[in-house]
């Protein structure tokens, strides 16, 4: 059995990432390494493996509606933190969209809720207090989905935001809060003869003149993805100043070819310069586990699907927020924001404190699944998510907690043993890149 089981991680990381391992072998080291460090890392890097195993698994709790709505996708308790929004207020929020796709509403509740597990477990937790976390996340959702019933007020209007939070959740927005954009740019680029340049360092290459043509190209492409109504009209916001090459990013996003452009923003002056992040977008983890021939004949490329999986789930989304295509493959394009701090889960120890935040955690959940941000430009749900869900879990609340509950609790040893098993595999070599 244990042998079987280190076969399907094997065979299931290698045919998720085995196309960027080959591009780059160095960063999936990396990438192995990090994940090996501890079981919740394991997990995080291991989304395929995740629906390997829950698709295939009896949902009772899912219907037709409730059964294909926008989720995100890899849901864990370090995919939240702040972001300051197009109306210009800090917002706590769910982050992250690179996976997000069309599923049951269960998959977020039982990948969070594992993740919390895990966390619990690293944080020697009894089981009784992982439980009972889990169940507070559970009701906390649960409650913020009947709050959107029959609600007269839009949806995404909730928000997590420096007025209506306390605890770690408000110092992650106060920390947010001091952030200045000349110190992002200070950070990152060098004053030249009166304007700015990137840096050069491990993480970041100049292009060969060819390269470099080809991303313009791209960029200019990216324009026309902007939103009418999210577009800035000022003549010199967009103008192109410099792009390099960018490699060196988390568990997630390795061996992803990337970009970072630096554009004018809103004047001449150096200190309004804005970066941004041309990222090659990826398969989600959960379209290589179910039937994606309607949903990906909707997009153009992954990097459509990206966007417009955000724009659906999050509100008032980052203004330059858009696609490109380079070299045939998509490409998201979003701003390198100087105010995104994500939640600290190092200082969380005690009970009661986590139980503080995966109640809000649990509210913001409801809130991507529930709200249809204005500015969406997909209709592949097409109906009341909260009403779907109220609908699919009537008179069985109860039973649906403790069932998430129980999948915690029981996935969160097999993440245990699965990253026992990853580590030596790793270590014989057997996983798609040598260890050497």
């Amino acid at each position: 059995m244990t042998e079987d089981r280190s076969d399907l991680i094997v065979s299931t990381l290698d045919d998720a990432f085995a196309p960027l391992m080959a591009a780059d072998p160095v960063a999936f080291r990396g990438k192995y390494r990090t994940m090996a460090s501890d079981p919740h890392a394991f997990y995080r890097g291991s989304a395929c493996l995740f629906y390997a195993d829950v698709t295939s698994r009896e949902d009772p709790y899912a219907d037709d509606r409730s059964g294909r709505i926008w989720v995100h996708g890899d849901l864990h308790v370090e995919n939240f933190g702040t972001y300051l929004n197009s109306d210009g207020r800090l917002v706590f929020d769910v982050n992250d969209f690179d996976e997000a796709y069309l599923g049951p509403f269960t998959w977020d509740l039982q990948r969070f809720a594992a993740s919390l597990a895990v966390v619990g477990w690293q944080k020697a937790l009894p089981e009784e207090e992982v439980r009972r976390l889990v169940g507070r996340y559970v009701r906390a959702y649960l409650s913020q989905v009947d709050e959107y019933v029959g609600s007269a007020d839009d949806a995404g209007e909730f928000s997590l935001h420096l007025d209506n939070t306390e605890g770690p959740i408000h110092d992650a927005l106060v920390t947010a809060r001091q952030r200045r954009r000349a110190d992002l740019l200070d950070a990152t680029t060098l004053r030249v003869e009166g304007t700015r340049l990137f840096r050069e360092g491990v993480h970041e290459r100049r292009l060969p003149k060819r390269e470099q043509a080809r991303v313009e190209k791209a960029y200019q492409r990216y324009l026309d993805t902007i939103p009418e109504d999210k577009r800035s009209h000022r003549a010199l916001f967009y103008e192109l100043r410099d792009v390099v090459g960018k490699s060196g990013f988390g568990i997630g996003s390795a061996g992803l070819p990337a970009y970072n452009l630096l554009i004018e923003g809103v004047s001449q002056a150096l200190d309004n310069d804005v970066v941004l992040s041309m990222k090659q977008a990826n398969i989600p983890a959960v379209s290589r586990f179910v039937d994606s021939a309607t949903v990906d004949r909707y997009f153009e490329n992954e990097g459509h699907r990206t966007v417009v999986s955000q724009r659906a789930l999050q509100v008032h989304t980052d203004p330059l927020l858009g696609w490109t295509e380079l070299d045939g493959v998509g490409y998201v394009v979003s701003e390198v924001s100087p105010y995104e701090e994500d939640l600290d889960w190092a200082g969380l120890t005690e009970p009661d404190d986590i139980a503080q935040v995966v109640s809000l955690l649990g509210r913001a959940t409801a809130k991507i699944h529930c709200a249809s941000d204005e500015d969406s430009d997909q209709d592949l749900v097409d109906f009341q998510v909260e009403e779907a869900i109220v609908t699919s879990l009537e008179g069985r609340r109860r039973e649906f907690t403790a069932w998430v509950t129980d999948f915690a609790t029981s996935y969160a040893e097999r993440v245990r043993a699965d990253h026992a098993l990853f580590v030596d595999a790793f270590r014989e070599g057997r996983i798609g890149v040598s260890s050497t």
